[in-house]
């Protein structure tokens, strides 16, 4: 950026920046490794550091007895929220996680779905999806497998899961459209969609949006509740329901509202149909 022009930034080198970012921390072992810095967390940064604070998981609305029984390393503090608590998953259920990272919410997913259900994991950083299979190789979960593929282009068959969830990733999507209609797609009549993520209160500036630390630290690349709905409807999807967090809610792990102005929110949605039983 020169001479106060702002260039944009390609689809393809915005998942680059976001890979190499993700890459090092599921390399790290997380934001709160030895090795890391609260500025390698999804938006940590000085004073709102996260680190070895049991706190913040409280606050995303993961449980102790939740937490106890993950595998070590499969929770990187990368999150703003518990998706699988959004909604009551079922025994039998095949629940998609985008961008599910080291696997923390597949392997919630998987206790609830049960070992007759199926959870399936898509990331597209090949050190995640590494460290994903080798958490659930450690913690003998039968029932979950993960896939390298990006989430606007989903290595999953149309209409064949039930759930879909993700935390904080489709801020850092490119395209945002693509994500919900590639749910939409997979999801089965009646599928619902269980999101927690975070979405911008004011408008985020042309420049902010092409810095790449903004962007990868989620940031940057969120938007605004009105274009949530709209896309999430453009995809199909009926029953939006977005519901955000204040302010002074805002975990540690996320960048500080007052800075950029982006808040986690929960989003729920329902693709058309008869629910399958």
């Amino acid at each position: 950026m020169t001479g106060g022009t702002v260039r944009r930034v390609s689809a393809e080198v915005r998942r680059e920046q976001v890979r190499a970012r993700y890459g090092g921390i599921a390399s790290r072992g997380g934001c709160c490794s030895s090795g890391g810095s609260s500025s390698d967390c999804c938006g940590g940064t000085a004073g709102r550091s996260s680190c070895g604070s049991s706190s913040v998981a409280r606050q995303l609305g993961y449980s102790a007895k939740e937490l106890s029984g993950l595998p070590d390393g499969a929770n990187l503090g990368l999150g703003c929220g518990n998706p699988t608590a959004l909604l009551a998953l079922r025994p039998h259920q095949v629940v998609l996680d985008l961008g599910s990272g080291a696997g923390v919410d597949c392997f919630l997913a998987s206790k609830k779905v049960g070992p007759k259900g199926h959870v399936i994991g898509v990331d597209m950083t090949p050190e995640m999806v590494s460290k994903a299979r080798e958490n659930a190789r450690k913690g003998g979960y039968s029932n979950v497998e993960f896939r390298l593929g990006e989430i606007e282009h989903l290595p999953v068959a149309d209409g064949s899961v039930d759930v879909v969830v993700s935390n904080c990733v489709i801020n850092l999507a490119p395209d945002k459209g693509s994500v919900y209609r590639e749910a939409f797609r997979v999801l089965r009549p009646g599928g619902r969609l269980a999101v927690s993520d975070v979405v911008a209160t004011r408008p985020i500036s042309e420049r902010d949006r092409a810095d790449p630390s903004l962007w990868s630290s989620c940031s940057s690349g969120a938007l605004g509740v009105r274009r949530v709905r709209s896309l999430l409807r453009q995809a199909g999807f009926e029953q939006v329901e977005l519901d955000l967090k204040t302010p002074e809610s805002a975990p540690g792990n996320l960048p500080d509202p007052a800075t950029i102005g982006v808040v986690p929110a929960d989003i729920r949605a329902t693709r058309p149909g008869a629910e399958r039983r």
